[in-house]
């Protein structure tokens, strides 16, 4: 078996990755809060996660992985957007998860194997706080229940920060309740126009922390092989779930192996709503631009890296794309080898701590090969190693043709027509109409390419 290696936020160093339980890898990844739609920073991680989802099924089976991402639906931003517009929280919430489905969909993310809702696991967070109170590590106050941060020893090692760095970065609420600052709510009182679950602390709801730390224990078990989402989640968030879940297990680890992808900008500027900025995956979708490019650009940078989304970055992954599609096209004739397996080059690079740009450069190398061999074993071997490295990534499962004409089936038929033309003309020796159809369709962006087996068209040059 081949040997993966991970960056691992807790130790701050590349380890290699060995799960507990071959037979049961266990990962957890924060999903969204369900209040507007998905932007390409929240679709980052999960690109990136489904890679390693990927990653991990290849090298363990499909079977045996058991990959959860989450659904914030308590949240004040949540309650926020209900009384901004009017709308029900339960149809904010069921819509924009809906949309959420659809827009990860649309760029290849799989479904994980479980998808928890945190308003199913108010009962398993309610637990979790009475034995934190128990053991001391909680109080109640004024229809509240903390976290002692003093009561945990090792709190502000993960995220690497001093008590004042982490009370300046967390913005704590200065109550006179809290025995200390830095003490963060794992539940608080609801009013009669906000959602609420009835608790021994009275009315309220969760704080955001607790709701992963109760979900996984539920799903996953008290100590996880793999912990992954965005390098905002590090402090406070992931911070506090270390601490809390740490303490409600006796000291066992939450979680063995962290990770976190970088930062998203926009044209070179931290994507915001002041700046006006914000790019949403379906917009980017109804502007024309294909699932797969997009999904292509979110893995153009190492996962940990810092990503800046341009129009450029969008334009070169289409290009790049359009040459894989092309190399495919052209492997229409000759049938995937049986035995096809990814390409050894490109599970290297991945089992690299995702290092995707060097997969990505490994499926142009193979496009190389497979574009100057001429023997069809070859040809075959190469067809194989392009759509199973591909499927790693989640690329290049889509019909080459189609890919390559693009457009919508209705602009399909009209070209198709305009294309039979062409060569009913040249047959005619009428080269004048062929010429002009030729030119016709040039200006509209559809280039032609005349071969021994008849005309193809692509758009694009």
């Amino acid at each position: 078996m081949m040997t993966l290696t991970l960056h691992n936020t807790l130790t701050r160093k590349k380890e290699p990755f060995a799960p507990v339980d071959p037979t049961r890898v266990t990962m957890y990844v924060c999903g969204p809060t369900v209040y507007s739609r998905a932007h390409i920073g929240n679709a980052r991680p999960a690109v990136v996660f489904d890679v390693l989802f990927r990653l991990l099924r290849h090298v363990y089976g499909a079977n045996h992985v058991v990959y959860a991402r989450n659904i914030t639906d308590i949240d004040d931003r949540i309650n926020k957007e209900s009384k901004e517009t009017g709308k029900p929280i339960s149809e904010i919430t069921s819509v924009t998860t809906q949309h959420y489905h659809d827009d990860i969909s649309a760029i290849g993310v799989l479904a994980p194997t479980i998808e928890p809702f945190a308003t199913q696991h108010v009962g398993e967070m309610i637990a979790m706080m009475e034995s934190l109170i128990t053991e001391g590590h909680a109080y109640a106050a004024e229809g509240h229940v903390l976290f002692d941060v003093t009561s945990f020893y090792a709190y502000g090692k993960f995220s690497n920060r001093e008590k004042e760095d982490m009370i300046a970065g967390a913005r704590v609420e200065v109550a006179p309740y809290k025995k200390n600052p830095g003490d963060f709510v794992l539940w608080k009182p609801s009013s009669d126009d906000l959602p609420g679950w009835d608790s021994p602390w009275g009315r309220g709801r969760p704080g955001w922390h607790i709701e992963c730390s109760a979900m996984i224990e539920k799903h996953l078990g008290e100590t996880i092989d793999i912990h992954g989402g965005g390098h905002d989640l590090i402090f406070p968030h992931h911070e506090n779930e270390v601490a809390q879940s740490t303490c409600a297990h006796g000291g066992a680890p939450l979680a063995r192996h962290w990770l976190h992808n970088g930062f998203l900008s926009v044209n070179a500027d931290k994507m915001s709503k002041s700046l006006g900025n914000i790019v949403t995956v379906d917009q980017l979708l109804a502007a024309g631009h294909n699932g797969e490019t997009i999904r292509f650009a979110l893995l153009s940078a190492q996962y940990r890296q810092p990503l800046d989304w341009t129009q450029d970055l969008l334009a070169q992954a289409k290009s790049t794309l359009d040459r894989l599609y092309g190399t495919l096209d052209n492997l229409s004739d000759v049938d995937m080898a049986d035995n096809a397996t990814p390409c050894p080059n490109v599970l290297s690079a991945l089992s690299d701590d995702l290092n995707t740009p060097r997969a990505l450069a490994e499926l142009s190398s193979l496009c190389k090969s497979a574009n100057t061999s001429s023997e069809d074993s070859e040809r075959a071997s190469l067809k194989g190693l392009l759509l199973k490295s591909g499927g790693l990534l989640g690329l290049l499962q889509q019909d080459p043709e189609s890919w390559l004409k693009g457009g919508s089936n209705e602009d399909d038929t009209e070209i198709d027509a305009l294309v039979d033309a062409r060569t009913t003309a040249r047959a005619n020796k009428d080269f004048a109409e062929s010429d002009r159809i030729r030119d016709d369709l040039l200006a509209r962006g559809i280039t032609l390419e005349d071969g021994p087996d008849g005309t193809k068209w692509r758009r694009g040059g």
